[in-house]
C-alpha cells in the first residue's frame, strides 16, 4: 500500500514533541467545536507541559525497544502518530509480548491514506517487539474497517463505553495476533 507521495513516515523524534503536542490539544477544541472527532478526552483539557510529557516518555520508550512509534512528516513537521506501546508494565512482566496501539492524524491531513501508512509502519515494526496488539475504537469510527483490513479482529463490545454530554458511545476492543496473521494489509489470518 502506497503512501502519499508528500509525507514521510518515519521514526518518531524530540524534534515532534511541539507538532504533537499541539496535534493532540487541537482535539479538544475539535470536540469543543462539536466535531465527531472518535477518540476518548478527559472532561478538561489537561495542560500542555503534560501531554509534552507524554510525548517525551513515549519518544524514550521507542528508543529502549518498548515501543513501536512512527510519525507521519509532511514539509518538516509532523502531522500524525502511531505507536504501539508495552501494555504492562516492564518489559518482564508476564503481559510483556502485548502492545497497544494508539494513533492520531492533524485534522487537517485526515482521510488521504496518512493514518493507513502510518499503521503499516507500526505494525511492520512492532512484529518484531510483540505478539498480540490491541486496541479500543469507538464503535461508529470507520477506521474500523481500516483496522480490519490489516487483520484485527473484535474481541469485545464495550456498551455505552463513553459519555460525552449526554450521549454515550459504544467501543470495539480489536486484537492482532501476529502468529495468525501474515503481514500487511488485507491478509487474512
Amino acid at each position: 500500500m502506497s503512501k502519499p507521495h508528500e509525507v514521510l513516515i518515519r521514526p518518531i523524534q524530540p524534534r515532534d514533541l511541539d507538532d504533537l503536542t499541539r496535534i493532540f490539544m487541537a482535539m479538544y477544541d475539535e470536540r469543543d467545536a462539536g466535531s465527531p472527532i472518535h477518540t476518548t478526552l478527559r472532561h478538561d483539557r489537561p495542560p500542555e507541559s503534560e501531554i509534552t510529557g507524554y510525548f517525551r516518555e513515549l519518544i524514550h520508550r521507542s528508543q529502549i525497544g518498548e515501543a513501536a512509534v512512527v510519525a507521519a512528516d509532511m514539509d518538516g513537521h509532523a502531522v500524525g502518530f502511531c505507536n504501539i506501546a508495552r501494555a504492562g508494565p516492564p518489559a518482564l512482566s508476564e503481559v510483556s509480548h502485548v502492545g497497544e496501539l494508539g494513533i492520531l492524524v492533524h485534522r487537517d491531513h485526515r482521510g488521504v491514506g496518512i493514518g493507513t501508512a502510518l499503521l503499516e509502519e507500526s505494525l511492520a515494526k512492532a512484529r518484531s517487539k510483540f505478539e498480540l496488539v490491541y486496541l479500543s475504537v469507538w464503535s461508529n469510527n470507520e477506521a474500523v474497517r481500516l483496522y480490519r483490513r490489516f487483520g484485527f479482529s473484535v474481541c469485545g463490545h464495550l456498551p455505552r463505553m463513553v459519555k460525552r454530554g449526554n450521549d454515550y458511545v459504544d467501543e470495539e476492543r480489536m486484537v492482532l495476533d501476529f502468529s495468525k496473521t501474515p503481514a500487511g494489509p488485507g491478509a487474512k489470518g
